[in-house]
């Protein structure tokens, strides 16, 4: 090269070599080797040293023993230990463009990804702490010194604290290398979560992550990027996911869509999210559905049209699940015997508790309530005590609907499925339309009835067993088998359950019904409508005999 540009008045010629790989430092380097200067590589600054090589074209035809092959000589040795692979891929991000037309890049990546894919166990190099050299500094003492590393744990996530300092770009390639050599899902999407974590500070804000497999604690964060930066982060990351259902923590894919909204993700992205949620609602908590609204128009506290989008998709998950198993025939033997029927009320309870928590909302209205309610089907809920609790929050804080409208949101639930205690609630529940509580003192009153007239059947039965030739047989069900709740009925009365108290019970609940009967004749309700409605319930009957007897 000076020869080429030596002036011909003789006089020095200057070389300006501003685009060397790795600039003065490479420099001063290659200048030392050349002049047989003792020069020590190690793993951050071979790299830029096989770059500089090359582009100085530092080959055997000049010298034997030329700086290209005791580079690449001492690559190959990098390539045998995972934290000097690290380190010499970390350094590529100086030289990027070089080390890419070298192969370089992906050479480490395939070591990284064939490393991360092995049993740690059976690896021939000790597995130690952070390795990079961006936290060397932090592992100093007071006086300067540096602490031994002590050995990073063996599980499937050793590697995942060392991968979380390369640049997104490379991260990406290292994610797409080891799905390329077969690493499980889950283990893949620990590596994502452990990465967005370090690099998302909404994401920690929003969420304690504790992954329910790997119990990561994430390293400290990096300097805050912006907030268009994190956007990219943000869905890129969510677009390397694995698709397979449960290797992704739900709390995670929650953090991850709420903080899409703060950012403004892109609606693709947000939609991605809502059907992954959807797909394993099941696996969610409560206090991670309630999303803050962050959108321009806020109309309510949290954000109920996106959880009523997951629970659509969890819906059509369940139902895509139900057309596929030639097992279930109708409602009565999918309430008996189907598998799909426990996710399914794992989500109603979730559900009911989701609408107590967003009842108090002064500005939800009633049609996004009950529509959110609506989407559980009936079976789904043994009792309805949790839909009940919510309806009655519904009431308290929104004290203008009308007649017409609180009978329409009663209707959300089953008074045959609540609970005794429910139906004590309920009967003194003054926010209840009249209609609803009457309906509530007859299935309690029947309920009542039915216990009673068990426990009277079951006392005739068992006074006969201790006559001399009395009958001992006991009523039995349809299989065959022995009632053995009006048995353990009768074990309760035998330790204090009174008759009377029953008898007394019943009687009051006939005067609340007369009571509640007169009241709703005395607001002009029409006769022939009261008529209608008691026939339908029973009202219109004379109480039961045997209910007074002995």
């Amino acid at each position: 090269m000076i020869s080429e540009f030596h002036g011909e008045d003789g006089k020095a010629c200057v070389l300006q070599l501003h685009d060397i790989p790795g600039g003065a430092k490479a420099f001063e380097l290659v200048a030392k080797f050349c002049y047989d200067v003792k020069i020590e590589l190690n793993a951050l600054n071979v790299v830029c040293l096989r770059c500089a090589a090359e582009y100085l074209l530092m080959i055997e035809d000049y010298v034997g023993g030329n700086l290209i092959l005791q580079t690449e000589h001492f690559l190959n040795e990098v390539f045998n230990s995972w934290k000097d692979t690290i380190k010499a891929l970390e350094s590529c991000e100086s030289v990027l463009s070089h080390a890419e037309e070298l192969h370089i890049i992906s050479r480490c990546l395939n070591s990284l990804a064939s490393n991360a894919c092995a049993d740690p166990n059976h690896f021939g190099w000790s597995v130690v702490g952070c390795t990079s050299m961006k936290s060397t500094a932090s592992s100093s003492l007071w006086n300067g010194i540096v602490a031994e590393e002590t050995p990073r744990s063996t599980g499937a996530n050793w590697w995942y604290e060392d991968a979380s300092f390369l640049s997104l770009p490379l991260f990406k390639r290292l994610i797409l290398a080891v799905e390329a050599k077969g690493m499980t899902p889950d283990n893949v999407a620990g590596a994502l979560m452990f990465y967005a974590m370090r690099f998302l500070p909404c994401l920690r804000r929003n969420s304690s992550f504790r992954d329910g497999t790997t119990h990561i604690t994430p390293v400290a964060s990096v300097s805050a990027p912006s907030e268009s930066d994190q956007r990219v982060f943000l869905e890129e990351i969510i677009g390397l996911l694995p698709m397979k259902k449960g290797v992704t923590s739900t709390k995670f894919l929650l953090s991850m869509l709420r903080t899409a909204m703060i950012l403004h993700a892109s609606p693709l992205c947000r939609e991605n999210l809502e059907k992954r949620i959807g797909a394993q609602l099941d696996e969610a908590a409560l206090e991670d559905l309630l999303i803050p609204n962050v959108g321009n128009s806020v109309e309510t506290i949290y954000d109920i049209d996106c959880v009523q989008r997951i629970l659509d998709h969890f819906m059509l998950t369940d139902q895509s699940m139900l057309a596929t198993s030639p097992s279930i025939l109708n409602e009565g033997q999918l309430m008996a015997s189907s598998p799909s029927l426990t996710p399914m009320t794992i989500v109603a309870k979730l559900v009911d508790g989701y609408l107590a928590e967003v009842a108090p909302d002064v500005n939800l209205k009633l049609p996004k309530f009950q529509s959110l309610a609506a989407v559980v089907p009936d079976y789904a809920r043994p009792l309805d005590d949790g839909i009940y609790r919510a309806i009655d929050i519904y009431l308290k804080s929104h004290l203008g609907l009308t007649e017409s409208e609180r009978e329409q949101l009663c209707q959300l639930m089953n008074c045959q499925k609540l609970s005794l205690e429910a139906c004590t609630h309920a009967a003194q529940n003054e926010r209840l339309p009249l209609r609803v509580v009457v309906q509530v003192l007859f299935f309690e009153q029947l309920r009542l009835r039915t216990s009673v007239a068990g426990w009277f059947f079951v006392s005739d039965n068992m006074e006969n067993s201790h006559a001399p030739h009395g009958n001992t047989m006991l009523p039995k069900n349809n299989d065959g088998t022995i009632q053995t709740e009006i048995m353990q009925d009768q074990k309760e009365n035998d330790h204090g359950v009174g008759v009377e108290d029953m008898r007394l019970r019943v009687s009051e609940l006939e005067k609340e019904c007369l009571s509640m009967k007169q009241e709703i004749e005395k607001l002009g309700k029409p006769k022939s409508g009261w008529n209608i409605f008691s026939k339908k319930f029973g009202f219109g009957l004379k109480s039961q005999p045997t209910l007074h007897a002995k």
